[in-house]
This record gives structure tokens, C-alpha cells and sequence, in this order.
């Protein structure tokens, strides 16, 4: 497998390993309800087997990057592929850093809490935004391109629920069955990384193709 290989596989294998995890993990921590337990939540000390899920934000994180650079490259490198795939790369290292920068307590509490506690919840609404503004620019994008102009309404549509879903749970962060809200607005764009993954990994020669055409006609969007 290719270097195009290795990087669109990544984008299948970090959201397969950071569902896993957080599936895992949700199961484990006995005496509560998995719906009432936030992600971030299963990376606290007090949680058990933590390091599962601190292992999901890093495998997510580390592949993002790597699927971001693929995307990237795939659609024509810096003329052409738009402002996405950085954000995903951006939303890669900021995973990293919300594994890292863990919360104090599995459960939402109230009271003082800790430097990194802030910065967890300040990273995760960045990168909330991030798969928002992600998902329709690369409908935007795929909108100008023969190849890719089928996904376009789809990811209008994934783009919108997934603002709605974090609307709700964001107005309710506490309230019973917020954990699934977010497991919901985290799963979707994840898995439209996965689908568009998927199509690079089954056929890369073609875009990789497509790619060296772009470069040698600058200003090309469509293949001919």
C-alpha cells in the first residue's frame, strides 16, 4: 500500500478505533447509564480503564492528520483542494490535545475545576465547530467537481444535523440522555470521513491520476 493508500486508510481506522473505544469504554463504568456519560467523561481519572479512551483521541487524532494530508492531496493539492482538509488536520491535533488535557471528573460536576479541565472543554467546542465548518466547505468544494458532485447534498444534509444535535446537547449538557446527543453529533461527521475515505482507499490510482492532470492545467477544477 502507497503512501495514498496508508493515508486514506487512516481515515477509515481512526473513527473505527475511536467509536470502539468510547463503546468500550461506556460499557465499563458500572453504575451509571451509558447514555448519561459524556466522551470525555470516559478519559477522566476517576473513570475506569481511562487510557482506552485516551487512546481513541490519539488514534483519532494522529489519523486525522494523516486522512486531512490524503484529502489534500487528493483534490488537487494547495490551488485546488480548499480549506477542508487543513480543518481536519486542525481538528486532528486538537483531539490530540483533548485526550491530553483530560477533564477532572468522569461526571459533570459543579464547583472550581482545573486548568487543563477548561482547556478540555475550550478544545472541544473548537473542534464542534471545526467538523461543522469541515462538512460544508467540503460540500462546497465537491460541489465544483465532477468526480465528487453527487456527495454535495449529503453533506449539506450531515452538516446540518450535525449543528442541530450539537444545539441540543449543548442546551442541555446535563440533562438525561445528553450523552447520546453528543455520541450522535460526533458520529456523523466522523462517518462521512469514513465514506470518503473509503472511496479514496478503493481507488486511488484514479484520483491520484486526477491529481497530476490538476497540477499540469492550473486553474482545472473538473477532469476532463
Amino acid at each position: 500500500m502507497g503512501v495514498m493508500g496508508r493515508g486514506a486508510a487512516s481515515g477509515v481506522a481512526g473513527p473505527a478505533v475511536f467509536t470502539g473505544a468510547w463503546i468500550i469504554s461506556s460499557l465499563l463504568q458500572t453504575g451509571h447509564r451509558a447514555v448519561d456519560l459524556q466522551i470525555s467523561g470516559l478519559a477522566a481519572p476517576d473513570a475506569r480503564d481511562p487510557w482506552i479512551m485516551i487512546a481513541g483521541f490519539l488514534v483519532l487524532g494522529g489519523c486525522s492528520v494523516a486522512f486531512g494530508g490524503e484529502l489534500h492531496d487528493a483534490l488537487g493539492g494547495r490551488d485546488h483542494a480548499g480549506p477542508a482538509p487543513r480543518l481536519i488536520q486542525g481538528a486532528g491535533v486538537l483531539r490530540i490535545a483533548a485526550g491530553l488535557l483530560r477533564r477532572d471528573h468522569m461526571l459533570l460536576s459543579s464547583g472550581s475545576v482545573s486548568w487543563h479541565n477548561h482547556a478540555h472543554d475550550v478544545i472541544s467546542a473548537v473542534i464542534y465547530v471545526d467538523l461543522v465548518l469541515a462538512q460544508l466547505l467540503l460540500a462546497a468544494r465537491f460541489g465544483r467537481d465532477r468526480e465528487w458532485r453527487a456527495w454535495r447534498p449529503w453533506l449539506l444534509a450531515s452538516a446540518g444535523a450535525t449543528t442541530a444535535l450539537l444545539i441540543a446537547f449543548v442546551a442541555g449538557t446535563s440533562a438525561p440522555g445528553a450523552g447520546v446527543l453528543q455520541r450522535a453529533a460526533v458520529t456523523i461527521p466522523l462517518a462521512v470521513i469514513t465514506a470518503i475515505a473509503t472511496r479514496l482507499t478503493r481507488n486511488p490510482a484514479r484520483l491520484a491520476g486526477k491529481r497530476r492532470r490538476l497540477v499540469r492545467t492550473p486553474g482545472t477544477v473538473e477532469e476532463p
